[in-house]
């Protein structure tokens, strides 16, 4: 393909004067032989100006570990996915979904300038979308070893504000509800909520392990998790919920068994969900900046991985934080002031 410098070569003018001429430029001193022998080098060259017609259009590729349906169960994922589309969107850049319940997600992926993979994988999974390409990154995936770009939050430092809160409202006896989620058919995925919940309430000295259940991250399995507890004889005074369809979940049985929140049990989500604000009472929860996580995601692979030179190529790491959030679902235990 013919350049401004090839022009500039047979015309023997400046690649400037090139540019200028091919812009139109009214201001540009020149002769009228000299504009006319440009053009019709260009023309004859088979030159095409670079443009909004011409330019290749970025396309990033979006795959989601959920199902459509699973999707739409778990606002957190779907808003990681709305904030790549509404970056993309800003920016002009043209984005292709898959979830991996399509049949041929990698076909529909072939091609792609970049590559955001949400969710849990498997290394051979990993190994397949490194084959579409090598400008990928991945959120929501943490590993003992950075040996791939990926954004996480900080649960670690999360859970101890939790724990903190309760502690500091006079709670002893803190319960956990989460869930389970698997990298491939059946590897549980390591969940750092619920380890860094444990030591620290070991090193506290607090009662939690008759109050630690795991089911899914959903509205029902929190619901069925506080269920059990009830039955059980063996309700905490607070509660923390891995995720805020959990804790929902919990809040309706707790309603249904005749307890008041937080009067009688505090409790804390983990997303900060449109609807947590919402809740009955209002619920006091962890925000996850999940919509920025799309979008940093977006500009990393629209910008910033090729802008960096290819000797300083390394995988990294970014940690975002979150913010808890205080609403009305916790006070101090029954009985203390």
């Amino acid at each position: 393909m013919a350049t401004i410098k090839d022009i500039a070569e047979k015309a023997g003018v400046s690649s400037a004067t090139v540019s200028r001429i091919l812009n139109q430029d009214d201001t540009l001193s020149v002769t009228e032989e000299t504009r006319a022998r440009v053009l019709k080098i260009a023309d004859g060259l088979n030159y095409r100006k670079k443009g909004k017609g011409t330019t290749k259009r970025t396309t990033i590729g979006v795959f989601q570990w959920y199902s459509l349906f699973q999707e739409l169960e778990d606002p957190y994922y779907q808003n990681i996915r709305v904030g790549i589309e509404k970056y993309c969107a800003d920016q002009n850049i043209e984005v292709i979904r898959a979830f991996q319940s399509d049949p041929d997600y990698l076909k529909t992926l072939s091609g792609v300038d970049g590559l955001i993979c949400i969710g849990k994988f498997a290394q051979k999974d990993i190994k397949a979308f490194e084959q579409l390409t090598d400008n990928i990154i991945f959120i929501d995936m943490r590993t003992s070893r950075i040996s791939f770009n990926n954004i996480v939050l900080d649960f670690h430092q999360s859970v101890i504000d939790v724990i903190d809160y309760f502690v500091e409202l006079g709670h002893t006896k803190i319960g956990y509800l989460g869930g389970k989620e698997y990298i491939g058919e059946d590897t549980v995925y390591f969940e750092q909520r619920k380890e860094t919940f444990i030591n620290y309430c070991r090193k506290l000295e607090l009662c939690y392990e008759p109050y630690v259940l795991e089911e899914e991250f959903s509205a029902e399995s929190g619901y069925q998790m506080m269920n059990r507890l009830i039955e059980s004889g063996q309700l905490p005074t607070a509660v923390f919920a891995a995720s805020d369809p959990i804790a929902i979940g919990a809040m309706r049985s707790l309603y249904e068994h005749g307890y008041k929140i937080p009067e009688d049990i505090s409790i804390i989500g983990f997303d900060d969900i449109s609807v947590a604000e919402f809740s009955n009472p209002p619920l006091t929860t962890v925000h996850a900046p999940s919509e920025y996580m799309g979008e940093y995601a977006a500009n990393f692979v629209a910008k910033l991985y090729n802008e960096v030179p290819s000797e300083y190529k390394t995988p990294v790491r970014l940690t975002l934080p979150c913010t808890l959030i205080k609403r009305q679902t916790c006070g101090k235990p029954r009985g203390e002031k």
